[in-house]
């Protein structure tokens, strides 16, 4: 028997689980924090922060599973992907992250996008730069804060800062950097042409490995200030798409995943860095065997709902949403929420995006208006799935992930959305469940990635079908949701 930590990096809270090697989970804790958004258009958080969290997280695990934690033999990593730290030589962070749903970068982003064609973009990165990746928002700081990256040491994605506070290494992985928009994918390296062009200091880009690598071992330090002990092995880890991938027991082609957490995924494993010629979706490295990923995004999907219920309806939890949203037919009368509340990405890469209710009448209420936020991240997110079936990657279920999947009625909203059958996994952290993996892989502490989800990946018993007559309704409204869009797209300045 070995045990393994996995840490978990999100947009709202840090998670670790316990995994046991022969038994499975055996603990999981998490402790939430806030984004900053000091001006409008910005998305920020101090790395100390989540720094002092993860101590919070691993010194619960510690206090309730005192035995377990001290056999830990295998430390990785997922995390929230395409922000920056920038550090200095000796990994103080300059400034705070800029995170994926930062939006101040659009005038840098034009910039890019007059140099760099789609052809270009799509052969190197295979992606689309956009606000809120490492490449535009480097360009921000490199026109509005150029001190900053004069004394910048590295630039590190956020998982990777959590990394060298138990390690020193000052590094990064494949998977990550591939969601800079400044590495080339296929080659699997930094774009250092692209870098030299754009005057980016080439010296702050770090060394990337694949994720099962062992980055380090825990420092005296580390072990000082969380209990870990000195010396265990720490793997690079991952971005958290991918370690999510992996807990979802997904690693080979035919299967795609509908993530709704903070943001809103639809991906898939791929063998070869296939990518969309309209740069509508994007392609990554993926953690095993040197493939990739294919996903859409969906900015505002679970935000949708949280912004619903903080700041419109005053409501306190999420359930008494969901049983709300159980009250309402399908299609809500019509009504139709579109979730572009801080910009877009797939398809319509539009940073100004807005988003709207359309259809409002006298007789809805907001159980309506929380019907409605479920079925538009939904119809969101099946724009992914259209131009996933346009590219030649078939499914014919859907493995549903994130807080979502918590939801009965939008589990159900999902399969008719999609015409699909949708499916759970029986462990909820799947990205803490991904990282354990690639560590216990990493470490040999299991053969193989497959080996190791054999033995914790399980789904639950319901699976949820669609149903023909809401299928139909959907269909229509899918129609009308695209066109509201198209419709409005010139008045979103």
């Amino acid at each position: 028997m070995s045990v393994i930590l996995g840490i978990d990096l999100g947009t709202s809270s840090v998670k670790a689980m316990l995994l046991d090697s022969v038994k499975g989970v055996i603990s999981v804790e998490s402790s939430p924090y806030e984004v900053s958004i000091p001006f409008e258009g910005y998305a920020e958080q101090n790395p100390e922060t989540w720094w002092l969290e993860t101590k919070q997280v691993l010194g619960r695990l510690r206090d309730k599973n005192e035995q377990e934690f001290n056999e830990i033999q295998a430390v990785g990593f997922s995390g929230q992907m395409h922000g920056i730290v920038v550090a200095d030589c000796e990994g103080k962070p300059l400034r705070p992250a800029i995170l994926w749903l930062d939006q101040r970068s659009r005038k840098e982003l034009e910039s890019i996008n007059s140099v760099l064609d789609f052809r270009e973009m799509g052969e190197i990165f295979r992606n689309r730069a956009f606000t809120g990746f490492a490449f535009p928002s480097l360009m921000w700081l490199k026109e509005h804060e150029p001190e900053v990256l004069l004394k910048a040491g590295a630039v590190l994605m956020p998982k990777d800062y959590i990394r060298f506070r138990m390690t020193g290494n000052l590094a990064s992985d494949v998977t990550d950097a591939s969601a800079t928009a400044l590495f080339d994918t296929a080659k699997r390296d930094w774009a250092f042409g692209i870098i030299k062009k754009f005057g980016l200091p080439e010296e702050i880009f770090p060394v990337c490995k694949e994720s099962m690598e062992v980055a380090g071992t825990v420092t005296r330090q580390c072990h000082e200030e969380c209990g870990l002990k000195e010396g265990i092995p720490v793997v690079y880890g991952s971005g958290d798409q991918m370690a999510q991938s992996i807990g979802n027991g997904v690693f080979r082609e035919g299967e795609v995943i509908s993530n709704i957490g903070t943001g809103g995924q639809i991906s898939a494993y791929i063998k070869e860095a296939k990518y969309d010629r309209e740069l509508r979706t994007h392609t990554f490295c993926h953690a095993l065997d040197k493939a990739y990923t294919i996903y859409g995004a969906t900015l505002c999907s679970g935000m949708s709902l949280n912004w619903l219920k903080n700041k419109v309806l005053g409501i306190e939890d999420f359930n008494s949403m969901s049983h709300m949203a159980q009250e309402i037919d399908p299609g809500c009368r019509g009504l139709i929420f579109l979730p572009y509340l801080s910009g877009e990405r797939t398809p319509h890469m539009n940073p100004s995006a807005k988003g709207m209710f359309f259809g409002l009448s006298l007789c809805q209420d907001r159980r309506y208006l929380t019907r409605a936020v479920m079925e538009g991240v939904t119809f969101s997110l099946r724009d992914s799935l259209t131009i996933f079936e346009e590219l030649g990657i078939q499914c014919e279920t859907v493995i549903a992930s994130g807080g979502g999947s918590h939801s009965d009625v939008w589990l159900q909203i999902q399969a008719d959305v999609f015409n699909k059958k949708v499916k759970v996994c029986e462990v909820d952290e799947q990205a803490c469940l991904g990282a354990c993996i690639l560590a216990g892989t990493g470490c040999g502490i299991f053969n193989s990635i497959e080996d190791a989800a054999r033995r914790f990946v399980s789904f639950r018993e319901k699976v949820y079908e669609p149903i023909p007559e809401h299928v139909g309704l959907y269909e229509k409204q899918y129609r009308v949701f695209r066109e509201l869009y198209v419709a409005n797209e010139r008045f979103m300045i």
